[in-house]
């Protein structure tokens, strides 16, 4: 059984003192030992942004796609291979604006993916502008004056879109974001856990103390039903998103690749393509 220092590496970070990203990161590894994961069947699909490198930190396979571009990626690394476990990272731009387009066709698909989203508000590596999920009026060197668009809320355009798993943690509430990882990682589909993930660079505004004031924890809300989609949605809706818990987990999903007609469990590279001298001349034939 792999241990906490199996999933570490030597690189060192760069994230800034205090940043969220790191209460992610410990509690991804604390749920690959929970999940009894060895590092050969992990894979981590990182995009671009801050959140970006923490497929540097985790000891197993490790692909740094280009902006927005993550999800294309897991899924062809879990169709090719579906004894690997697939967790892709990114953040609130990466996810929710360039990579939006693959964001919403990935949860109609329901590939056996797991995507952790660190939403801080704000591009954070490029230096303070705003993103797809920053509040109206929030102010930044791209919008002194306030921001003037209606952001994104992704729990909601989750459940809208179908999305089969979809939870929300806070990087500074460990014991329920691991909790919650495990189980985006064993539900058969495409699991979203979005993670608050504070930025202490750049916004002043969504901070650590905020958030702790500002949540409320599903699980504390009595009779809550996370199988009950319009439920979820008008939760969501009446707390603005400011929750953390599993919001949603349909018990009937099946992933894609359980439905693809044909479709081998063996990975591509364990297959035999070689062809019967009868089928090949029969195919050469056909083009006569």
């Amino acid at each position: 059984m792999a241990t906490l220092a199996d999933f570490k590496t030597s690189e060192k970070s760069w994230w800034c003192p205090g940043c969220g990203d790191f209460g992610v990161l410990a509690a991804l590894q604390k749920s690959l030992v929970a999940l009894d994961i060895n590092p050969d069947e992990l894979t981590i699909i990182a995009g671009i942004g801050c959140s970006g490198k923490i497929g540097n930190y985790i000891n197993g396979y490790n692909l740094h796609v280009v902006h927005g571009r993550t999800l294309p990626a897991a899924m062809g690394v879990k169709l090719a291979n579906r004894d690997l476990k697939v967790i892709c990272a990114g953040g609130d731009g990466d996810a929710y604006a360039i990579g939006m387009g693959h964001f919403m066709h990935a949860m109609r698909r329901n590939v056996d993916i797991t995507y952790l989203v660190m939403d801080n508000h704000i591009y954070g590596l490029t230096k303070g502008q705003y993103s797809p999920t920053s509040d109206p009026g929030f102010q930044t060197k791209t919008t002194p004056k306030g921001n003037i668009e209606r952001p994104v809320h992704p729990l909601s355009t989750a459940l809208a879109a179908g999305c089969t798993f979809v939870a929300q943690g806070f990087s500074s509430w460990q014991p329920q974001l691991a909790s919650l990882i495990q189980k985006a990682v064993r539900h058969p589909g495409f699991a979203l856990v979005n993670i608050i993930s504070p930025c202490v660079t750049y916004n002043k505004i969504n901070t650590y103390d905020w958030y702790k004031t500002s949540l409320t924890n599903l699980d504390t809300v009595e009779g809550y039903d996370s199988q009950n989609r319009v439920e979820a949605l008008r939760v969501l809706h009446e707390h603005d998103e400011l929750v953390t818990g599993l919001v949603y987990q349909d018990p009937t999903s099946v992933p894609y690749e359980d439905l693809a007609p044909g479709y081998s469990k063996t990975p591509l590279a364990g297959q035999d393509y070689a062809l019967e001298d009868a089928v090949w001349k029969k195919m050469l034939a056909g083009l006569e």
